[in-house]
């Protein structure tokens, strides 16, 4: 993105990151959203869950399903503390914060 860093108090993604063809596209995502938050900002977004229905709908689209057990750490990876996934009837959220001062 042509976007300063640190220049948000907040980065929201809904119901798109199942539609980002590879997992390290996915993770570039979340480094963009890290580098353009400022200390102590928001990351926070929602998607679906794999499910017959869900398959359907996609069915010739791009359909790439976060794995939920694995995105806190692949978010912690990227530098994010406090993350949080919620888990719901076929989709999830999910929120990270971007540390207020480095990690050492």
């Amino acid at each position: 993105m042509s976007l300063s860093d640190s220049e948000f108090s907040s980065v929201v993604c809904f119901t798109m990151l199942h539609h980002v063809p590879t997992r390290q596209m996915q993770d570039g995502i979340f480094a963009e959203a890290f580098r353009v938050l400022q200390p102590g900002g928001v990351f926070a977004g929602s998607d679906s869950r794999l499910s017959f229905r869900f398959r359907l709908l996609h069915i010739g689209d791009t359909m790439n399903v976060v794995d939920t057990d694995e995105l806190p750490e692949r978010l912690r990876k990227t530098g994010f503390e406090d993350v949080e996934v919620t888990l719901r009837d076929g989709a999830f959220k999910f929120q990270a914060q971007k540390p207020v001062a480095p990690s050492r």
